[in-house]
């Protein structure tokens, strides 16, 4: 099998560099090797755009694409059940850190699922203790290469893992679906926003909004007042305000009107948490 695998993958890498013109020397002239083939048609946009994905995983470390701490949904582990329930609802997450008085005291994992069955249960004999339910804690550095900590998951059917620093000290969490998405693209799932709904209200001051919003719209729907000279999209207006590519997690203040990026890759953003400081009348359909 593995003899019939390599001869496969090398006729195939031999029927690659024959459209390239040349065998690549190193991993930048092969990735250039596989645009040219796909300029040529040998292989689709997909396809390449997974390609170099699986490709950069070997050179990514965890630290790149982590959900940093300050933007962690936690729950407290002295908290009672009626703070945690409206964490877990409307966060939307499935595993929540666990943590004392900071943190850098992670006492373990919490699946959402394990929470809402105990509280289904018709006639339940005694109050909820979350230390029943908690599940051990995966702690990974960050330096950890994707590739790695990806073989880890599906050795150990966890789903994530908790960064810390060379220091020990907690500096954000990691979940196999990042991991999967710097392959795949974006995965998209009820919380994200359709491209014909560019903006979806969560709550009359809480909006998920797609990066390339025109800013046109945008000031049209929040009543703002953004400039639209030196770029079109409410993205290019975030990228700007931070001088830099952002990532999961960043956030920016401008007139107001606060700006989180719940979603972004290393090319581009994709969607925008929006927070007003006032509430915004709902739009008829």
């Amino acid at each position: 099998m593995a003899d019939d695998q390599s001869s496969s993958t090398g006729r195939w890498l031999r029927r690659l560099t024959q459209g390239i013109g040349r065998e690549p020397r190193d991993r930048e002239e092969l990735i250039e090797g596989l645009r040219e083939a796909s300029r040529r048609g040998m292989i689709d946009a997909e396809s390449l755009a997974m390609i170099e994905g699986v490709l950069e995983v070997g050179h990514t470390q965890v630290r790149d694409i982590m959900v940093p701490r300050s933007q962690m949904v936690v729950l407290q582990r002295e908290d009672l059940p009626e703070q945690m329930l409206p964490v877990v609802v409307e966060s939307g997450h499935s595993r929540f850190p666990v943590i004392g008085e900071d943190r850098d005291q992670v006492f373990g994992i919490l699946l959402a699922k394990d929470m809402l069955r105990f509280f289904a249960q018709p006639e339940r004999t005694q109050d909820f203790d979350i230390k029943e339910f908690l599940r051990p804690a995966v702690v990974v550095p960050e330096s950890k290469r994707l590739d790695v900590l990806l073989k880890e998951f599906r050795k150990s059917h966890n789903h994530m893992a908790i960064v810390v620093d060379e220091y020990g000290g907690v500096s954000g969490l990691v979940t196999i679906e990042d991991v999967i998405e710097q392959i795949v693209g974006e995965i998209d799932d009820e919380y994200d926003v359709e491209d014909d709904q560019p903006i979806r209200r969560e709550s009359a001051r809480t909006f998920l909004v797609r990066a390339l919003t025109r800013i046109e719209n945008f000031n049209e729907y929040f009543g703002t007042d953004f400039t639209d000279e030196e770029f079109d999209t409410i993205g290019g207006l975030v990228t700007h305000q931070l001088g830099r590519l952002p990532r999961r997690g960043d956030t920016v203040t401008v007139d107001g009107i606060e700006f989180r990026v719940q979603r972004a890759d290393r090319r581009r953003i994709d969607t925008l948490r929006v927070t007003t400081p006032r509430d915004i009348p709902e739009r008829p359909e």
